[in-house]
Parts: C-alpha cells; structure tokens; sequence
C-alpha cells in the first residue's frame, strides 16, 4: 500500500509575484499610471557622467568646479530622476553626499594660528576632478570606438532610409543622449511651472496608450521637434507620461534622438520598418 505524502508547505507552488509598483516618497501623491516603466540606467550613465554633462553645459573647467552650483544642479536633476521613475542607484546618492561633503570642507575656514606654508593645503576637489578626468578620457575612448563601429557598420551594409533626413541638412546632427533629454525636459517643466503650479495632480494615461499616440505624430523616415510632442499637453502627469513613454520607444529603438550640435535643439526620427535586429523586446504589462 502506498503512502500518501504531505507536501510541505514550503514546497508549495507560490504565486507569481506581481510586477513592481511605482514607489514614491511619503507623503507625495504620484501621478504616474500603475504601469509606468522603471528605466534602468545604461553603462556610462552614472553620477560621473551627470557630472560631467553638466560640467561641459554649462562650460565649467573641471579644474576648478565650483561645488556650491555644480551640487544644487546635481540634487534638482537627481529628483526629476526620481520623479521620473528613473532606476537611480546607490551611487548617485553616494555621489550626492560626496558633493555635499566637499561643499561643507570649502566653507571651513583656515585657522588663524595654522601659518601658511606649515602644511600643503589639500584642495577637497582634488580627488573629484581626478575622477572626473579618468571617467573622461574612458568616455572618449568608448566613443571612438562607437564610431568606428558605425563606419564599419556603413560600409558592409546597404544605405536606407533609416538615416534622417533633416530639413536643414547641412547642419551637423549628434545622436542625443539620455541627460540631454532630460535636461530638454527639465527646461519645459521650468517654463511651464507657473500654469503647472494651479493644475490639480491626476494620474496620467497609460504609458503604452501614450507610445501608441507618439508613433502616430511622427511618420516613418521623419521628424519631430522635441518640444512639439508635448505642445498639446496641460497638466504635468501628461507630460511625465509622454516622457517615459519616449525614453520607452528610445529604448525599443522604435525612435531615435538627435539634437543640433551638442546641447542643441533635439528632433525626434522614426526610422522606417520594424526595429532595428537586436532591439530589445517590449515590457510585458
């Protein structure tokens, strides 16, 4: 006779477990839809890469940043990140408290009964900038690379439509990066904070409803001004939802990003036919 045996209750078959909600601050009321998508940060965009995107705009010598503006920079574009669902890891906020920590040595004084010369005074910088230089001279040298591969890539594949045709063709485009988007974006918030400042926050539409709806205001082979995507919206949760909903089609290279020189205007392209081979596929809901 057989025996009929217990299943354990730790064998037990469990659940799926559902998929990550979008946490906020307590206290703060989201405006994000349910299925907002977390965006992960790709490699080189990190705390030193932010620092050195804003270094470069706004024309700083890295050789001698002045912490104060460089740290209240960092902590506005580090809680638009997080507004924005973005996967902001540990070492932003590391990154964060080193600025902050930099910023409190600086406005130490001297004492007066040290005499100068006594002892090399350190700049707190120095190991920053040091940082800062080698992440650089890495980026540069990824960069050549990329390029390369694209002129490889030209060379033993056919020509089509994929490459955009601007109107002003002459003037030299750069693929744009993730923060030249959200510093785009961040600038549209700003100009329109004084009517966003009366609107009541609502969750806003369904970030795959809202993808939908982009691809339909850009037709394949052609572009689209960045600002022109959110020319229609009126409050802040439509805004946000189309944001996530670009970097969404970005990441699916449903679209690509380009922008007038650095720090320039940025187009939107639709390249012609189905994503590219490779293209990741989309989240499932």
């Amino acid at each position: 006779m057989s025996e009929e045996k217990d299943t354990p209750a730790d064998e037990e078959a469990t659940p799926p477990s559902e998929p990550e909600r979008v946490t906020v601050p307590e206290g703060v009321e989201s405006v994000l839809p349910e299925d907002a998508p977390r965006i992960t940060l790709p490699l080189f965009e990190g705390p030193l890469d932010l620092l050195l995107y804003l270094i470069r705009r706004d024309k700083i010598d890295i050789h001698d940043i002045p912490i104060a503006p460089i740290t209240r920079r960092y902590m506005e574009y580090l809680d638009l990140m997080r507004e924005l669902n973005l996967d902001v890891a540990g070492e932003f906020l590391v990154m964060a408290a080193t600025l902050i920590h930099i910023k409190s040595k600086m406005l130490v004084p001297i004492e007066p009964t040290e005499a100068p010369g006594d002892e090399e005074v350190v700049d707190p910088r120095e190991e920053l900038v040091r940082r800062l230089l080698e992440f650089q001279r890495y980026k540069d040298a990824a960069g050549v690379l990329h390029q390369q591969a694209q002129i490889r890539a030209a060379q033993w594949t056919r020509p089509d439509t994929v490459i955009p045709a601007f109107d002003d063709a002459g003037e030299e485009m750069l693929e744009a990066g993730l923060y030249d988007l959200i510093s785009a974006f961040k600038e549209l918030l700003d100009r329109r904070k004084a009517l966003l400042a009366h609107e009541v926050e609502s969750e806003g539409p369904p970030v795959e409803q809202r993808m939908e709806e982009l691809l339909a205001m850009i037709r394949e082979g052609e572009s689209l001004e960045f600002l022109a995507l959110f020319a229609s919206l009126e409050t802040k949760a439509e805004m946000i939802v189309t944001f996530l909903a670009l970097l969404e089609l970005v990441r699916l290279k449903r679209v690509r990003v380009y922008q007038r020189g650095m720090f320039g205007p940025i187009r939107v392209f639709r390249p012609v036919g189905p994503p590219a081979e490779g293209a990741p596929a989309p989240a499932s809901s």
